[in-house]
């Protein structure tokens, strides 16, 4: 595999972006190496710099559902561009955009487009707080909501991948209102509740975590949480940006049926473009600005381009029979590697919901935080180069989630297998290991 150019324009990227990225897991610092720099994308495929096409599981971390360079989103894109880049004004799209977000989650009564998923957690929080007069927050370890201050407690992500749980830069003052609890452990969520009565505005939660790797919720544990919730008069936040519309179009609140108060969205609703989004319930929402007294605001929020991609992409993911579909690739996927993993007799567990999934290297259970950190990252990186090699990209972390896309064809899948079949070829084999989990 020629690399070359990527070596190259990584050395020159480094002398002038900080680490030569601009998001940190790009770099491979965690399986070591030099970042692919892509040059373009089109269906399940990614082709770097130095021409070598990759079938593609990282999904631009999850938006590209549809596939790379889908040519409704294309053209949707390019008729808005068309019209204008950026207005800073209302328009008909933003209505449309909206109507279909309310009408897949039917929690969210009211809701606002902001520029990034980031954004998005950060002002549902800061609504939370504005609405119920409280300071304190809840999320769970390994829970990543975006990088801002008062969510880079605990995180997942990039933050877990470089063992940095906490950053440098986050004010005491800031990270004493952020409570940690353990995910799926809902007794760790009471005792918080017990020892802050009445000072608790919200409790945030990825439904399935996805950046710790996936991790699924044990039966009754969202439940548990919307009970506690209510009862203590806090705000129960749904983090959906990777779960909505990728697991079911409605999200994790259609396949298990718990309503939140406040939910954020991101990724796959720009269709490829920054984008995310924030709502709920009318009340709450209602103390927003201009309407209420919580401020927000954004140069570029609901922006033409993310809008008409998001429209593009929204309105295709409606049609008959698109989520069955997905799932019957990873379906098929996951039980094709699966058997390669047992095969090889690798410790190995998995946890897949719908078309995401990590396979995480070690015996498992993985359930939380603690459990995914005890993944053997060394075997992992050896994985993912192997599968490079064999012309598959899998995410450059073991603590990320990995995409089916509807572009990847039973070909691909094949390919994809029998590159994993490939890769373990001749690797060292546990008298103790099993390859179990969801397949």
């Amino acid at each position: 595999m020629k690399t070359s150019i990527s070596r190259k324009l990584f050395r020159q990227a480094k002398k002038v972006i900080p680490g030569g990225v601009n998001s940190p897991v790009r770099a491979f610092r965690s399986v070591g190496g030099t970042p692919l720099f892509v040059a373009k994308t089109k269906g399940a495929t990614v082709t770097d710099a130095d021409g070598n096409t990759f079938l593609d599981y990282v999904s631009s971390w999850g938006p590209m559902i549809l596939g790379h360079a889908h040519p409704k989103i294309v053209s949707a894109i390019r008729k808005a561009a068309g019209r204008g880049t950026s207005y800073g004004a209302p328009t008909a799209g933003e209505v449309a955009l909206a109507n279909l977000i309310r009408k897949a989650f039917p929690s969210i009564e009211k809701v606002r487009l902001v520029s990034s998923g980031t954004e998005a957690a950060m002002s549902a929080v800061r609504l939370a707080r504005g609405f119920t007069g409280r300071d304190r927050i809840v999320k769970f370890e390994g829970c990543y909501h975006g990088h801002a201050d008062p969510m880079l407690v605990k995180a997942g992500s990039g933050a877990l991948t470089f063992g940095q749980p906490d950053s440098p830069g986050v004010p005491g003052d800031t990270a004493k209102h952020t409570l940690t609890a353990t995910f799926n452990d809902a007794a760790s969520v009471r005792r918080l509740f017990e020892r802050n009565r009445g000072e608790i505005a919200a409790v945030i939660v990825e439904p399935i975590p996805g950046n710790m790797g996936v991790v699924l919720p044990t039966p009754g544990f969202l439940d548990e949480l919307r009970e506690m919730t209510r009862t203590a008069g806090a705000l129960l936040i749904f983090d959906e940006v990777i779960t909505g519309f990728r697991v079911a179009y409605g999200g994790t609140q259609e396949l298990f049926g718990i309503v939140p108060d406040l939910t954020v969205l991101g990724k796959i609703i720009g269709g490829g473009l920054p984008v995310g989004a924030f709502g709920g319930r009318r009340d709450v929402m209602a103390a927003l600005s201009p309407e209420g007294p919580v401020y927000q605001a954004g140069t570029l929020s609901g922006n033409p381009l993310a809008v008409a991609a998001g429209l593009a992409a929204l309105t295709e993911l409606a049609r008959k029979n698109t989520y069955r579909k997905l799932a019957e690739k990873a379906d098929y996927l996951g039980e094709g590697l699966q058997g390669v993993f047992q095969k090889a007799d690798l410790p190995t567990w998995t946890n897949r919901v719908g078309s995401m999934w990590t396979t995480f290297f070690q015996e498992g259970p993985v359930v939380d935080y603690a459990t995914a950190k005890k993944s053997d990252t060394a075997a992992y990186g050896r994985y993912f180069h192997r599968m490079l090699d064999r012309g598959v990209y899998l995410a450059p972390s073991q603590f990320e989630a990995g995409f089916v896309s509807l572009a990847h064809t039973r070909r691909d899948l094949d390919r994809t297998i029998a590159a994993a079949r490939g890769a373990l070829s001749g690797w060292p084999a546990s008298r103790q290991a099993r390859s179990r989990g969801k397949p």
